[in-house]
C-alpha cells in the first residue's frame, strides 16, 4: 500500500483578505500558517506533500513557502489553470477565476497513486487532525465502496469575531460515517456566543458541537477517476447557468458519491481549535494563540 502523501490547495489568493496570505507570517519566529500544518503532518508520518498552485505565483511560493519545505519533505507542485477543461469546453468570456476546489484537486491527478489528504493552506488544523488521518489513511483501503474520511471540527471552534465564514455542516449516521454536508457560506456568531447561519431571508442557529468540514479529507486514488468522469457532467449543467462563477466544489463531489453508494465517509474527531486570517483583523489573535502554543511545548520556537 502507498504511503498517504499530503495535497494542500494553495491556489486561492484570500479575495476577502485582500492579498496572499499564505505569504503572511504568523508564528513567533516569522512562520507561516502553512508551516505549522506541515511541522504536524511530518509528525504524523506524512513524507511528501504536492503543493496545488497557481503559475503566476509560483516564484513567490517557491521562494517563501517551496524551497525552504523541499528541505523537510518530498515537494511537488502542481497547477491549477482556469484552462485546464475537457473537450469541448473552453473558458467562459469573461471568467477569470478558476472552478474550485475539485478541479483544484484534479490538477494533482497524475501526481498522485495512492491515498491522499487535502488541507487548505491558510487553515491551522491542530496536530490530533493530522495524526487521525494518516493513521486512518495508512490502514484502511477501498472495498465495494470507496473508503473516504474527513476531520470533523466543533463549529464553536471555527468561527470569527471578524465576520460570517463558510463551513459545511455535516451530518453523521450513528455508525460515524458522513450521511451529508451542506455548505452554509455565512455563518456567524453573536457576541453572546450564539452561532447563526443565513437561510434565504432568515437565520438558524447552529449547536456550538455542530460537526463541520475544514475541507481536511482523506480520499483514495481512486477518487481522481470519479471527479474527472463527473466534471463535463458539471460543466454541461452550469455554465450556460452561471458561467462567471460557477464552481466544482470538492465536498459537492463527494456528497454525490456517497448518495450513490460509491462512496463511504468514516468521521474522524478533532477537538483542537482552528486558527485561521479570513479577514486582517484575525491576524493578532491567530499571532497570539499561536505564541501560547509554543510557550505550551506543542511546537518549538523556531521550525
Amino acid at each position: 500500500m502507498e504511503k498517504p502523501v499530503l495535497v494542500v490547495l494553495a491556489a486561492g489568493m484570500g479575495s476577502r483578505y485582500g492579498g496572499m496570505k499564505q505569504l503572511d507570517p504568523v508564528g513567533p519566529s516569522g512562520q507561516l500558517i502553512i508551516d505549522y500544518s506541515i511541522f504536524d503532518a511530518r509528525r504524523a508520518g506524512f513524507e511528501k506533500v504536492i503543493f496545488i498552485i497557481r503559475r503566476e505565483f509560483e516564484a513567490d511560493f517557491r521562494r517563501a513557502i517551496g524551497d525552504r519545505l523541499a528541505k523537510l519533505m518530498e515537494v511537488e507542485y502542481a497547477y491549477q489553470s482556469l484552462e485546464d477543461l475537457p473537450a469541448p469546453y473552453t473558458v467562459p468570456e469573461g471568467r477569470t477565476k478558476p472552478f474550485g476546489t475539485g478541479q483544484a484537486v484534479l490538477s494533482a491527478r497524475h501526481l498522485i497513486h495512492g491515498p491522499f489528504a487535502v488541507i487548505n493552506s491558510d487553515d491551522y488544523y491542530g496536530p490530533e487532525a493530522f495524526r487521525v488521518m494518516y493513521d486512518y489513511l495508512s490502514t484502511h483501503a477501498d472495498g465495494r465502496k470507496a473508503q473516504y474520511c474527513m476531520v470533523g471540527y466543533q463549529v464553536k471552534n471555527t468561527v470569527t469575531e471578524n465576520g460570517s465564514v463558510s463551513r459545511g455542516v455535516c451530518e453523521v449516521a450513528p455508525d460515524g460515517t458522513l450521511t451529508s454536508v451542506t455548505e452554509r457560506t455565512k455563518i456567524v456568531q453573536e457576541k453572546d456566543g450564539t452561532i447563526r447561519y443565513a437561510d434565504g431571508d432568515g437565520w438558524v442557529t447552529l449547536p456550538g458541537d455542530t460537526l463541520v468540514s475544514m475541507g481536511f479529507w482523506g480520499l483514495t486514488a481512486g477518487f481522481m477517476a470519479e471527479a474527472e468522469t463527473r466534471f463535463p457532467r458539471f460543466l454541461a449543467e452550469n455554465l450556460a447557468q452561471n458561467p462567471l462563477k460557477c464552481e466544482y466544489f470538492l465536498p459537492t463531489i463527494i456528497s454525490d458519491l456517497i448518495a450513490e453508494g460509491k462512496a463511504q465517509v468514516q468521521m474522524l474527531h478533532s477537538t483542537d481549535k482552528w486558527y485561521g486570517v479570513t479577514y486582517r483583523e484575525d491576524k493578532p489573535g491567530v499571532m497570539a494563540a499561536l505564541a501560547r502554543l509554543t510557550q505550551e511545548g506543542l511546537y518549538p520556537a523556531q521550525f
